[in-house]
């Protein structure tokens, strides 16, 4: 992130009025750029936090949620009018889900224009794939593997939440995860670190920008620091127990690749590590991130994490466990309620130095600073920009175009896709054919319910007048209320919508069905032991492929399901993912072909719920393969693979891949390898493919995956069109977290691999690794 400040003053208080003028008249004079920026920023918030009493230094630790309508009367009630006295008394550093520009300048009023020295207060919201207009989930935009992409969809998704007050997203989620049954998989990258990281890289730059106190940008929190993804049994919040080798070469590289982009914070996670929770980890937050890495931010609670220390048993009361979590290094207490009340209390008897507090503190303003907040505090509070901004026709364009390229082709039978539009009948049926608001996702930010484009909006607005649309739902996917804080109830009985849908399949000359889970059974504490399709959708496939073969399954979800009952039945299969408000008219798009999908898988599509967790770049074990004895590595009733690996998808087209070439036989510690091959476009239409680099480490100090994602490159090539592609490896590409605990590569042989995706190797070569 490059670091431009605005030095003007300050306009709100006149306490603060006066310390930077004395600032001002001592050497503002000079360059702006650079260290003096730097230093001239420290200066400030130095200058700051010299005027402040130990309660309000606490104070900016202090973050509580918005319960009461901001621009209404003092709210009745303990903990709300505990929360609007304290605001007024700079007892507060900052809020969540405090909502438009109205909402937030009047609780930014309260703060600056009645507390003692008007310190601005800075708002958060969880801003995970879109305000108000809606991307595709991060899981899905992750298939995208296009990183402008996923900038741009972070940059429009910042444009309209810093248009409505907002500050700060608690976004990206970075957690490598493995397990299909953990809900938040939606939120994620996926299961590959290294596709990880520049997706972090590339969210990071879309909500930050290169100017984090421009009025359009919002501060990015990395989340959730560290190893929520790989939480025991798939279960929410569950205990993590996971060695040095798995936690840096798997777990850590996004968070550092965050770190390296300039993400201004870090949010700790719910799980523990190996018998420590993570808000209370002296070693993930004070060691690494602040001292290893350098960090400058500051690092968040997650809500409530600091009081469920006291549930996790290692702290006996609030009080201990505001005490644990200071020292451990987590700057803010979201929603713990635990240190405004206890931590003045702690400084005072010395259990807590205040240094440690002031550390937290100068972390806190240095980003308010860096915001601008304390140059115009009501800057983000424009209502006639919010009402310009917000689900304009650009950021729908933008999402449509997002969308498309989310969509992955997993199976194209004789050629079934792409449909015609011309001529025919087309019978859409499924419970999510025609909904228009599953397809919005969970973690759905500011959206409007029922906001998004149906599949089967996007498809009659696609096709011309000579052709049919029919339409049944066959079957409801849930039953009782759906929202974000209460179980969905899955309908498992009620099949009296088959019939029409049977009697409109047997007319049509293609059926596109559209099955998948609610939005709202994938996110956070949706967690699920069985990942198939819930209810009777499977046997309402069944019952529709009886009586027309012709079928293209259109999948939502959120997470990689157990396909092994349906792929066999459809012709076509197409994974949608929630696409976001355009989904219906993105998917138009590469059914009938004005797109020609290029998406590829994130994350490894299991067999059986039995194989997760389920990931690529696993290791070999000492058993890897075995004949006609039982004796290896295997199940007795599955195989040991993915029915859809990581990095697989189809096109409209094919390619192939030939002439692998590296520039040596030989690679030195501190020279690029390159390593080129032709592409190839052999089928009859124009399409991207993303061309991926694997590597193998033979022989290691420990043991090493069977092959990890090194490099990837999308080409777009007409048919008929080769293309030499070169790309780069250097030693760093290699390395890993050693015996001796060194993060670096080790001397030795390797192998290089190129193909389409991690199990479809087109070709590979040897090489070997000297100093």
């Amino acid at each position: 992130m490059k670091l431009t400040i605005n030095l003007s003053l300050p306009v709100h208080s006149n306490m603060l009025r006066m310390v930077f003028s004395v600032l001002f008249f001592c050497g503002f004079a000079a360059s702006q750029q650079g260290a003096f920026a730097q230093s001239s920023l420290e200066r400030r918030v130095d200058s700051v936090l010299a005027l402040m009493t130990l309660e309000e230094k606490v104070g900016q630790m202090n973050q509580y949620t918005s319960s009461w309508d901001i621009t209404g009367p003092m709210p009745k009630g303990s903990r709300d009018s505990l929360k609007y006295t304290q605001i007024r008394s700079g007892q507060v550093g900052s809020m969540l889900n405090v909502l438009s520009a109205k909402a937030t300048r009047e609780a930014q009023r309260m703060a600056v224009e009645e507390s003692r020295l008007g310190i601005p207060l800075i708002f958060g919201y969880d801003v995970i794939h879109g305000f108000r207009t809606m991307f595709p989930i991060p899981l899905g935009e992750a298939a995208s593997w296009d990183m402008e992409a996923i900038e741009k969809s972070s940059r429009v998704a910042a444009s309209e939440a810093a248009a409505a007050g907002q500050h700060w997203t608690f976004a990206p989620m970075l957690d490598i995860t493995r397990d299909a049954r953990w809900g938040r998989m939606m939120e994620s990258a996926g299961e590959d670190p290294y596709l990880g990281s520049l997706i972090a890289t590339a969210r990071v730059r879309g909500f930050q920008g290169d100017d984090l106190s421009a009025p359009n940008t919002i501060a990015a929190c990395a989340k959730h620091f560290a190893a929520y993804g790989l939480a025991e049994g798939g279960r929410d919040y569950n205990t993590v127990s996971v060695g040095d080798a798995l936690l840096h070469d798997a777990i850590l590289p996004p968070f550092k690749a965050a770190a390296d982009a300039g993400v201004a914070t870090f949010m700790n996670a719910f799980n523990e590590i190996n018998g420590i929770p993570a808000t209370a980890s002296n070693y993930l937050q004070r060691k690494l991130l602040k001292g290893d890495w350098d960090f400058p931010g500051f690092i968040v609670s997650d809500w409530g994490s600091v009081a469920e220390l006291i549930p996790h048993g290692v702290a006996a009361n609030e009080k201990e466990a505001a005490r644990i979590a200071a020292i451990a290094g987590c700057d803010m207490d979201m929603e713990g309620y635990c240190y405004v009340p206890y931590l003045v209390q702690l400084v005072k008897e010395g259990a807590v130095e205040e240094s440690m507090i002031n550390d937290a503190v100068r972390r806190i303003l240095r980003v308010k600073f860096m915001l601008g907040l304390f140059d115009d505090p009501y800057r983000y509070c424009d209502p006639v920009r919010e009402q310009n901004e917000l689900f304009s026709q650009a950021n729908q364009d933008a999402s449509r175009e997002v969308a498309r390229k989310s969509v992955v082709l997993l199976k194209n039978q004789g050629n079934i896709l792409p449909l015609k539009k011309d001529q025919g009948t087309i019978a859409v049926i499924g419970p999510l054919a025609a909904d228009k608001d599953i397809p919005i996702g969970s973690w759905r930010g500011n959206a409007v319910e029922n906001s998004a484009v149906s599949l089967l909006e996007g498809i009659k607005a696609a096709v011309g007048k000579n052709v049919t649309v029919r339409h049944a739902q066959g079957v409801k996917l849930s039953t009782g209320p759906r929202s974000f804080l209460t179980e969905v109830h899955v309908n498992e009985t009620d099949t009296t919508g088959f019939g029409e849908a049977v009697r409109i399949a047997k007319g049509a000359d293609v059926v596109v069905m559209a099955l998948g889970e609610d939005c709202w059974q994938s996110g956070e504490g949706r967690s699920r032991t069985e990942i198939d399709l819930p209810g009777l959708q499977t046997e309402l496939l069944a019952a529709v492929r009886a009586v027309n073969p012709r079928v293209v399954l259109v999948l939502m979800n959120g997470r990689p399901l157990d396909l092994s009952a349906v792929e066999p039945q459809v012709q076509g299969l197409v994974e949608a993912w929630f696409l976001g408000s355009q989904s219906g008219n993105a998917l138009a798009d590469v059914l009938f072909g004005d797109y020609n999908p290029s998406g590829k898988l994130p994350v490894s599509f299991p067999r059986s719920v039995g194989q997760v967790p389920l990931y690529y770049n696993h290791k070999s074990t000492g058993r890897p393969t075995g004949g006609e004895i039982v004796f290896w590595s295997h199940y007795s009733d599955e195989k040991n693979d993915a029915l859809f690996p990581f990095g697989y998808g189809l096109s409209y087209t094919t390619f192939s891949y030939s002439a692998l070439k590296l520039s040596s036989e030989t690679m030195r510690m501190n020279e690029p390898l390159k390593v080129s091959f032709t592409l190839t476009n052999t089928g009859k239409v124009t399409g991207t493919e993303t061309a991926q680099l694997y590597t193998r480490d033979l022989v290691g100090s420990r043991t090493r995956p069977v092959i990890e994602l090194k490099k990837f490159q999308k080409v777009t090539l007409k048919p008929g069109e080769s293309r030499v592609i070169t790309l780069e490896l250097t030693s760093g590409d290699l390395a890993f977290f050693t015996r001796e605990g060194l993060w670096q590569a080790e001397a030795g042989d390797f192998e290089v691999m190129i193909g389409p995706d991690s199990r479809n190797i087109a070709a590979k070569q040897g090489f070997k690794l000297v100093r």
